[in-house]
């Protein structure tokens, strides 16, 4: 263990902070539950930055390893260790966490304490599952992300977040359920251990590989989430508060991902190659399908929801086509859409605090009222577009070039995603931003004020350093990627 437990600070010092926040009371004490989540959140922030500067991008293997015991009847511990892939995705968490916080600063004026607490704890709980080296720590943190994320859109949403908030739960409960019967299995095949690295090394018929693929299938398509187990996703968006919906695309999708990466690759790699092309289909229709979706869309926050789950097919196919320059894309990916997602949906958030509606025909003309949010806006929906210099072209191209490795049809059905992505995106943004003023509502906007600048700003500088100079996020990458693949090219048939 290091002398300096980081992983441990990174995960329970945002959920200590998020529990003494909920001992602030009532919303009398209001601007205190604040201030405490604005200076925990940074805090969590500024813990986090030592793995960054004390990584070796050159190591194999693990880093920060923390290792005690938990349930010793049981031979379960309390692991935790970080790779390049877990590196860059704790970094993403720990940042939009404290723009969350400044986002929802004044616009949540009811159950303050525990609207900031819920996504303290939250930030720290999903730490914990890009940490965990063991199945059931990492089932527990896996699990436990889904009730601050329940009690925020069951809380905060709008008129139908009941509904919303309990098909968030089912579904992805439901499918984690499964999951768990294949730990166990996992567990009791590996001697009664828990440890990923004994499940790496752990022999496993094929018919057995299969059964654990679709389980632990099930519970990462739900969260990514795939088609067909997507339907929950636009329900969540839309009724989410606009800080519920940041946190949903820009983290929450990511742990899909993160499970496959971790998981399914390593553990069943036999299994994970044969059905590759079950997942890459699913993953084209995603980008193809679910991309044409996105045009019909009425509502901005269900656009950008259908927008989410069209990129996020990028970071399933770029996983499974077993190479190291989509298997980075896919990561890349995957840092670059909660950015930009993250920023998009803050921008609904900005017209929705002042209008009241997500309406694309109840806007118009915004750009005369407010220019500086309209230049954000324009960047943010040039990078969902996958405008080079942008970081939402270096995953999207890094995909398809991996893509194109393998088949010519693969990376021609990927590339839709650059003309639908355009499409969708920069037509949204016609209708409301440009033309002329389109009614009183628009008249009355005022532009963003230095909190919301802040905020954008930050956001604009992550999406356009990724974009220009993307070395730092794929050099952290490398060795984890290419030791994953490597491992997922091992037979482990008994």
């Amino acid at each position: 263990m290091n002398a300096l437990p980081l992983l441990s600070t990174v995960i329970w010092l945002p959920i200590v902070a998020g529990i003494v926040i909920l001992f602030t009371g009532s919303d009398r004490n209001a601007g205190l539950a604040r201030l405490l989540a604005l200076v925990g959140s940074i805090a969590g922030f500024l813990v986090a930055l030592p793995l960054w500067t004390g990584f070796d991008a050159t190591a194999h293997g693990f880093q920060f390893v923390e290792r005690a015991p938990w349930i010793e009847t049981f031979n379960v511990f309390y692991h935790l260790g970080i790779d390049g892939i877990s590196l860059l995705l704790i970094l993403l968490n720990c940042l939009t966490t404290v723009l969350v916080v400044i986002a929802g600063w004044k616009v949540i004026d009811t159950r303050v304490a525990q609207y900031m607490a819920a996504f303290l704890i939250l930030s720290g709980l999903m730490n914990g599952v890009f940490c965990a080296l063991d199945g059931l720590l990492f089932y527990v943190f896996f699990e436990a992300t889904l009730i601050p994320m329940f009690i925020v859109i069951g809380v905060w949403g709008g008129p139908n977040r009941v509904y919303a908030a309990i098909k968030f739960f089912l579904y992805t409960l439901l499918g984690s359920l499964l999951a768990l019967v294949a730990l166990i299995y996992l567990y009791l095949a590996a001697g009664n251990s828990f440890a990923f690295q004994d499940w790496y090394a752990l022999p496993i018929p094929f018919y057995a590989q299969v059964l654990v693929f679709f389980a632990l299938f099930f519970a990462f398509s739900v969260k990514v989430p795939m088609v067909p187990v997507h339907t929950w996703l636009p329900d969540a968006h839309v009724e989410a508060p606009t800080g519920g919906s940041v946190v949903l695309a820009a983290i929450m999708l990511k742990l899909g991902g993160y499970g496959f990466l971790r998981l399914s690759l390593p553990i069943v790699p036999d299994a994970s190659r044969e059905l590759a092309l079950f997942i890459i289909v699913l993953s084209l229709i995603a980008v193809v399908y679910i991309g044409l979706v996105a045009l019909v869309q009425a509502d901005m926050k269900k656009l950008i929801a259908y927008s989410s789950i069209s990129h996020m097919g990028f970071v399933t196919l770029g996983i499974f086509l077993f190479n190291a320059v989509a298997a980075e894309g896919a990561v890349i990916q995957m840092i670059s859409h909660g950015f930009v997602s993250g920023a998009l949906f803050l921008c609904v958030g900005v017209l929705y605090d002042r209008v009241h509606s997500r309406q694309i025909a109840d806007y118009g003309g915004v750009v005369n009222r407010m220019p500086v949010f309209a230049s954000f806006f324009m960047l943010f929906a040039m990078a969902n577009a996958g405008l080079p210099g942008t970081s939402g072209f270096v995953g999207e191209f890094l995909v398809i070039m991996g893509a194109a490795k393998v088949s010519f049809w693969y990376a021609a059905l990927a590339g839709t995603t650059l003309i639908l992505g355009a499409a969708y995106t920069l037509w949204m943004y016609k209708r409301v931003v440009f033309g002329a003023v389109a009614n009183a509502h628009v008249a009355a906007l005022v532009d963003l004020s230095a909190r919301e600048v802040l905020f954008m700003t930050v956001l604009a500088l992550c999406v356009l350093a990724m974009g220009i100079y993307p070395a730092p996020f794929t050099e952290v990458l490398h060795v984890s990627v290419n030791d994953l693949l490597a491992q997922a090219a091992k037979s482990k048939l008994p």
